[in-house]
């Protein structure tokens, strides 16, 4: 199976940056693509940034020119750099891996790391 451990979380003031990663690892091979989410207080959960293993993506309207999602196949990790951040992308961001083995679907989350955005 796939675990999957976010970090590069913490506090951070409007209009800097952040690099979130997350260290995917078991059966790695099996993933078919990759993605951030993120929830607010209040909210539910929202897809920030997907990537395929072909590299195709994708982004939330809010993210798109300020993030950036990337994966590195030989680390098993993935990447979401954000800049010109905003008190409103202040959450707890989730890394979500798909995977198919033998036919069979599987959703892995990660247990989230927090980013906070002061004014």
């Amino acid at each position: 199976q796939v675990q999957l451990v976010e970090s590069g979380g913490g506090l951070v003031q409007a209009g800097g940056s952040l690099r979130l990663s997350c260290a995917a690892s078991g059966d790695t091979a099996y993933i078919s693509a990759m993605g951030w989410y993120r929830q607010a207080p209040g909210k539910e959960r929202e897809l920030v940034a997907a990537v395929t293993t072909t590299g195709s993506t994708n982004y939330a309207d809010s993210v798109k020119g300020r993030f950036t999602i990337s994966r590195d196949s030989a680390k098993n990790t993935l990447y979401l750099q954000m800049n010109a951040l905003k008190p409103e992308d202040t959450a707890v961001y989730y890394c979500n891996a798909e995977c198919w083995k033998w036919d069979r679907y599987l959703e892995v989350w990660g247990q989230g790391t927090l980013v906070t955005v002061s004014s």
